[in-house]
């Protein structure tokens, strides 16, 4: 891809995935780019769905809304150091390789979901639980800033005539640990009375996560590095340099396309607490409607990767987002008017399906606007500025929202005027910057 052209691809990209006379094992690429972001979006789904457990044992008080904000304040915090691992850790990848910052953030994230789950309560040890939770998030961001660019570059520039289909699977497997955070949240909430959840049910997923992590260190460690990042020079500014010097109004923009896609993503997030404290619903309900929604977002999601191949992303992303402007606000009155099983497990599917829509070009549509010399640091700092404005915040915001204002549709108006702002930036993207 020419650096004043990102959207053009360059003789040695065309190669093909592999580069000349190598055969294309384009699954092993797949599952060793995504299994990292997997963990990582299993780790956050867990907190989020056990919010409420989790307030409860490290962020007590007498205020139940009180300690629920806490919880995810903590969690929201850690949001904040993303961007410097965006910077750190992206630059590693554009510098050294994909792969080696790729087995440098799976150890990290490793450690964060350690910490986690061998964290004695409040309780147990007073202030230093909290402080611990807040320390083993903080790890988890700073590896969590850099995997989503060094992945995405990792997987378009293995196969670059397939960058949709193939970095869409770094957000289909944000839909695999969906469903399996929500299985774990629907047997545990199912089977185990409150006093075996809080005392050790919560600790399972996280401890299952850390199988993950060395399955994936293993997997990364065994496949090499993309052979036009291998074909690069290195000349040029320093990848920092180049995306703050030349590159402002593409991360700008990649801010805003994130928006919504990123805000749905905590709000599914967020979902069976929302489902317990708001609609009555019991907690099982919201896990069994979440599971619904990460099935959706694994099959589909790939599916508009490859439909954006072939048709471009901004008419693929464009659609989605307007069927979001119109239709998120409706769909949340009738689940409000009339909460239940089957209007919970309906509601989440179409949410899914929308969101599937809008992101399974995303990550194409965000590597089409950096160059290969500063891809992994630009796509870094541009998805870790939209998650700390957009993600990490959200719970916080549809908490405070509903409290503020007594209406349990507030957010909904939150997420309209995010998906006006994505619409916004699509429609940039191609008039300014030639996108297809």
């Amino acid at each position: 891809m020419d650096a004043t052209n990102p959207g053009t691809t360059t003789a040695s990209e065309a190669t093909g995935p592999a580069g000349p006379g190598t055969p294309v094992k384009p699954h092993r690429v797949i599952i060793a780019a995504s299994v990292g972001n997997a963990l990582e979006w299993f780790d956050v789904a867990i907190y989020g769905f056990f919010a409420a457990t989790i307030a409860k044992l490290f962020f007590p008080s007498t205020d139940d809304t009180v300690s629920l904000l806490l919880a995810f304040g903590t969690f929201g915090i850690s949001y904040l150091v993303r961007p410097l691992g965006a910077v750190v850790l992206g630059r590693y990848a554009d510098r050294v390789g994909r792969k080696a910052a790729l087995m440098l953030s799976i150890k990290l994230m490793m450690l964060g979901t350690l910490l986690i789950a061998v964290m004695p309560t409040y309780a147990a040890i007073g202030l230093t639980a909290p402080l611990g939770i807040l320390l083993a998030r903080l790890i988890q961001g700073f590896s969590a800033g850099g995997e989503f660019g060094s992945a995405t570059a990792f997987l378009v520039e293995h196969a670059p005539r397939m960058r949709g289909f193939m970095s869409s699977w770094q957000f289909a497997s944000q839909g695999v640990s969906t469903l399996l955070a929500a299985s774990f949240g629907t047997v545990l909430s199912s089977t185990l009375s409150t006093g075996q959840l809080e005392s050790w049910g919560w600790r399972v997923p996280f401890f299952f996560g850390l199988l993950i992590g060395p399955v994936g260190y293993v997997i990364r460690r065994y496949v090499d590095e993309a052979p036009a990042f291998a074909e690069d020079t290195g000349t040029g500014p320093g990848p920092v340099t180049e995306v703050l010097r030349h590159h402002k109004g593409r991360v700008l923009l990649a801010v805003a396309a994130l928006a919504v896609s990123t805000a749905i993503t905590y709000l599914i997030t967020y979902m069976p607490v929302f489902a317990v404290k708001e609609l009555d619903l019991p907690a099982s309900t919201g896990f069994a409607a979440t599971m619904v929604t990460g099935a959706v977002l694994t099959v589909v999601t790939p599916l508009v990767g490859h439909l954006s191949d072939k048709t471009g992303r901004i008419r693929v992303m464009a659609t989605s987002a307007a069927l979001i402007l119109l239709l998120i606000r409706p769909v949340f009155a009738f689940l409000v008017a009339h909460p239940g099983f089957g209007v919970m497990l309906t509601v989440m599917f179409l949410i899914g399906l929308l969101k599937a829509g809008y992101f399974g070009a995303l990550p194409a549509l965000l590597s089409d606007l950096f160059p290969r010399s500063s891809r992994a640091t630009g796509m870094s700092i541009s998805y870790n500025i939209g998650v700390m404005l957009f993600g990490g915040t959200t719970p916080v915001v549809i908490v405070w929202l509903v409290d503020l204002t007594g209406d349990k549709l507030a957010v909904t108006w939150y997420l309209t005027a995010l998906a006006a702002v994505s619409l916004a930036a699509v429609a940039i993207a191609r008039r300014r910057f030639g996108v297809r």
